[in-house]
């Protein structure tokens, strides 16, 4: 896919507020949407007492505080322990899984720039779970993700290759003395570290591919550890010769591989992980000279934590034109909606919004190939589209069901108790959409919606207000109509 150039000219330096750019509800949102998945109302006013920089600073920190999930009773079970112990494996093992994806729901509803970050490497460093299907991998797998979101990128890059889920499936476990598999060592170029076709050769990777062998041994079969046998002890498959990457030549074995990647292609690696950050967070159109500045400091330290700290508080991420210009994933789409409109849902309904970003686009933990999601423009399509109108009016009805009163409060925070239904309208709208709507036609219809079947004598004579037994349901129709207003999807 061709990158178009950036329109947005600002820099990396910090953004201060002013008279003709203020720190407003406006920019916060952004940083909510594009570090989390919205923000509730109590978490906009606390931001706006603080200044741009304390508020990064506190989202991030937040991120970096936060706890682990649990290790769970089954973190290390083997195919053999559930059969042994009389349990059934696929029972076991879904009810598994679904600890793991509750947790991770409510870790983007608590801590959502730390799910947020999860969310981008899960897709970065890809596995698919049906491939390898392993409660204890997926756990491993996804601990790793939760520790190294923001911490430093070559360690990151050199624990991935030895998890249990990555070796199970890029073939590394399959990549051995007896049958050398180039799977991982053309992944660990092309899709981790540097891009298609740019630094390495099909050379590099049948030599990387030797240099991680040996990885192929079972602790107590599947589903168990997997662990290396040191060359010159019984049963080692590691490859005992000299192999040459990138121009270097010795008995290379698996951190050799990562140390000459980070000391050969440093410049490489750090334009292609700053490019890919920049697109999931700032915009797909970019700023050559934006990105090529993160990659310098980046490449100093590979702190991740040091390089999105500059990132969000720059004027460069809090400038207009990056505001509202990505397509929201199905997990955004969602999760904005519920987490702004500060819908209560129970544990059931948790697992319901996994099965809806599934059939939208997004299964989490389970990208549909090595590659990952592509994002932006390819989340939309007749289906999905539809789809997200449909998920919508779900949980609309779940609240009305439910919560109704839900409906209620978020008129009356959003407009500020106001008794103009053109007003409230508009208010609920702005809530939930980066940008203003495109017409202030678009707005007098949707305030038209909103004011449903009452007289307008009510209105004029101000005998209508946002107590009125009507108002919940008034919020359901406007809320179905903003579900298939083109700004909805954008993020």
């Amino acid at each position: 896919m061709e990158i178009m150039p950036s329109c947005n000219t600002s820099t990396l330096d910090a953004y201060v507020p002013s008279t003709s750019n203020p720190w407003d509800i406006n920019k916060i949102q952004h940083v909510f949407r594009r570090l989390g998945f919205g923000g509730a109302k109590a978490d906009v006013d606390q931001a706006l007492t603080q200044t741009p920089s304390a508020f990064i600073d506190g989202l991030i920190d937040a991120a970096l505080s936060a706890p682990l999930f649990p290790e769970p009773a089954w973190a290390n079970w083997s195919y053999n322990y559930y059969i042994n112990n009389g349990l059934d494996f696929d029972e076991e093992t879904q009810n598994n899984h679904r600890e793991i994806r509750l947790h991770a729901m409510d870790d983007f509803f608590t801590n959502s720039f730390r799910g947020k970050m999860v969310m981008f490497w899960s897709n970065h460093f890809v596995t698919e779970l049906n491939q390898y299907y392993c409660s204890s991998f997926l756990y491993k797998y996804y601990n790793m993700l939760q520790r190294n979101a923001l911490g430093n990128f070559q360690d990151f890059v050199r624990e991935v290759g030895l998890n249990e889920a990555m070796l199970m499936y890029l073939n590394g476990f399959e990549n051995g003395l007896y049958g050398l598999n180039e799977n991982y060592s053309r992944e660990l170029y092309e899709l981790f570290t540097l891009g298609e076709n740019n630094g390495y050769t099909q050379t590099d990777i049948v030599e990387t591919a030797k240099a991680l062998t040996g990885y192929n041994h079972w602790e107590d079969g599947w589903c168990s550890n997997i662990y290396f046998i040191e060359p010159g002890n019984p049963g080692s498959t590691f490859i005992d010769e000299d192999k040459v990457i990138f121009g270097r030549t010795g008995n290379w074995g698996y951190d050799d591989v990562i140390d000459i990647l980070f000391e050969e292609k440093a410049p490489l690696i750090a334009g292609f992980i700053c490019e890919k950050i920049y697109k999931y967070f700032v915009s797909p159109n970019i700023n050559e000279d934006v990105v090529a500045q993160m990659a310098t400091s980046f490449q100093t330290d590979w702190n991740i934590e040091n390089l999105i700290r500059t990132l969000f508080k720059s004027e460069h991420f809090f400038d207009d034109r990056s505001i509202g210009s990505l397509i929201k994933s199905p997990y955004e789409f969602l999760l904005q909606y519920l987490k702004i409109g500060e819908f209560t849902i129970d544990e059931e309904q948790k697992m319901i919004a996994h099965y809806f970003t599934d059939a939208i686009g997004q299964r989490f933990l389970d990208p549909p190939n090595v590659a990952g999601w592509q994002g932006d423009e390819t989340w939309i399509n007749s289906s999905t589209l539809t789809g997200r109108w449909q998920v919508i009016e779900h949980y609309v009805w779940y609240v009305w069901n439910n919560n109704r009163e839900e409906f209620r409060n978020l008129a009356i925070d959003a407009s500020n108790n106001s008794n103009d239904p053109y007003v409230v309208a508009k208010s609920i709208i702005d809530k939930f959409v980066p940008k203003e709507l495109h017409t202030t036609t678009d707005y007098t219809n949707a305030g038209d919606v909103f004011k449903s079947n009452i007289p307008q004598n009510y209105y004029d004579d101000g005998l209508w207000d946002l107590y009125w037994d009507q108002v919940p349901y008034q919020v359901v129709l406007l809320l179905l109509h903003l579900a298939k207003m083109p700004e909805l999807q954008i993020n």
